[in-house]
C-alpha cells in the first residue's frame, strides 16, 4: 500500500468526520441491501408460482403468485430457523475453532472483556483457530449466544493495541448484529438459488400445459415471451443475490471498523492491525471458503490474498484495505 495513495484518500473526507457519522452512514446503506434482498426472493416465489399457472386465466395466476410468495416467505423462514439455531456451531466447527478458557489465555479473555464491557455486552465465547495466517471472525445469533474466533498467528503478532482494535472491530459486529444478519443474507441467497432452479422446472411444466389448452397465437406467444423472460430472470437472480449479499459485507466491514474506533477511542490500533492484516500473504485454505469469507475481518481466499485486501468488485466480499485504513486515519486528523 503507498502511503502517498493514502493521504490522497485521507484528504477525500470532510475534517468533521466522526466515528458516528460513518455509523449512521453505514447503517442507512445496509437497511437499504435487507429490503433488497427481501423483496428479490418474494418475486422469485410470484414468478414460480405464475410460472406453474402459466396457461390458466388470469384470476388464477394471480392466486398462485400470490401462493408463490406466501411459499417464498415459509421456506425463508425455515431457512433462517436454522441458521438461527444451528448457524454459528457449524461455521465454528468448519472453521476448526477451539473454544478456550481465561487461564489458557488471560491477556486475550482481558482484552474481550474489555471490548464488550465498553459495548455493553455479556461476555461471547473464546475460540482460537490453529492457522498461520492472521484472521478473526465473530458468529451468533445474538449478543447473549455469541462467540469470537481469532488465529493463533494473530494472537501472536499483533501488538496489545492492535489485538484490541481486531478484537473491537469483532465485539462491533456482535453490538450491531451483523452476526445475525451475515448468517440470514447467506441463507436467503442459498435459497434464491434453489428457488431459480425450480421456478425453471415450473416454467417449463407451465409452458407446456399452457401449449396444450391454448387455442389462440396471441396467447401462445406471451407463453413463450414469459418463458423466456423466466429462464433470463432465472440466471440473473442468483448473481443479483450474490452481489447484494457482497455489497451488504462491505458495509457492515466498514460499520465495524468505526463501531471499533467507538470502543477503544484508538483509530491507530484497528488501521495498524489492518495494515499486517492486509501484508499477510498466508492465506486461511484450510479454515475458510467461499460460504463462510465474507465473515472474516479479510477475506482469507488465496485469491484475495495475493491482492492484499485491494480486489474490489462487485463480488468482493470485503472492501478494498487501504479504503477501510483511510476512513479510519481520517478520524485522527
Amino acid at each position: 500500500m503507498q502511503d502517498e495513495q493514502l493521504r490522497e484518500r485521507i484528504k477525500a473526507y470532510p475534517g468533521t468526520l466522526t466515528y458516528i457519522d460513518l455509523i449512521r452512514k453505514n447503517k442507512r446503506e445496509s437497511a437499504v441491501l435487507v429490503v433488497l434482498m427481501i423483496l428479490l426472493g418474494g418475486v422469485i416465489g410470484c414468478l414460480i408460482g405464475g410460472a406453474i399457472a402459466m396457461g390458466a386465466t388470469r384470476e388464477d395466476m394471480v392466486v398462485s403468485a400470490a401462493i408463490g410468495f406466501g411459499a417464498a416467505l415459509v421456506v425463508a423462514c425455515l431457512g433462517a430457523l436454522w441458521s438461527w439455531f444451528g448457524g454459528s456451531s457449524a461455521i465454528l466447527r468448519m472453521s476448526g475453532a477451539v473454544e478456550i478458557t481465561r487461564e489458557s489465555d488471560l491477556e486475550l479473555f482481558n482484552v474481550v472483556d474489555e471490548m464488550r464491557i465498553a459495548a455493553g455486552l455479556p461476555m461471547p465465547r473464546v475460540y482460537l483457530i490453529p492457522e498461520t495466517a492472521l484472521n478473526a471472525f465473530a458468529t451468533g445469533r445474538d449478543p447473549e449466544h455469541a462467540a469470537v474466533a481469532i488465529t493463533t498467528a494473530l494472537r501472536q503478532k499483533l501488538t496489545r493495541d492492535e489485538l484490541q482494535g481486531v478484537i473491537a472491530h469483532e465485539v462491533a459486529h456482535i453490538r450491531h448484529y451483523d452476526i445475525r444478519f451475515s448468517m440470514l443474507m447467506a441463507t436467503m441467497v442459498g435459497l434464491i438459488v434453489f428457488a431459480c432452479d425450480a421456478f425453471l422446472r415450473g416454467a417449463r411444466h407451465g409452458m407446456v400445459r399452457g401449449a396444450r389448452r391454448s387455442s389462440g397465437k396471441n396467447e401462445g406467444a406471451a407463453m413463450v415471451v414469459l418463458f423466456v423472460l423466466a429462464m433470463v430472470l432465472a440466471l440473473i437472480a442468483p448473481l443479483l443475490a450474490r452481489v447484494i449479499q457482497m455489497a451488504y459485507s462491505r458495509k457492515r466491514e466498514y460499520l465495524a471498523d468505526a463501531g471499533a474506533v467507538e470502543l477503544t477511542r484508538n483509530p491507530l490500533g484497528i488501521a495498524g492491525a489492518l495494515r499486517k492484516l492486509a501484508d499477510d500473504t498466508e492465506p486461511l485454505v484450510e479454515a475458510a471458503n467461499r460460504g463462510t469469507a465474507h465473515m472474516f475481518i479479510m477475506n482469507p481466499l488465496r485469491k484475495c490474498r495475493r491482492s492484499h485486501g485491494e480486489k474490489s468488485s462487485l463480488f468482493s466480499s470485503h472492501p478494498p484495505v487501504s479504503e477501510r485504513i483511510a476512513r479510519l486515519m481520517a478520524l485522527t486528523r
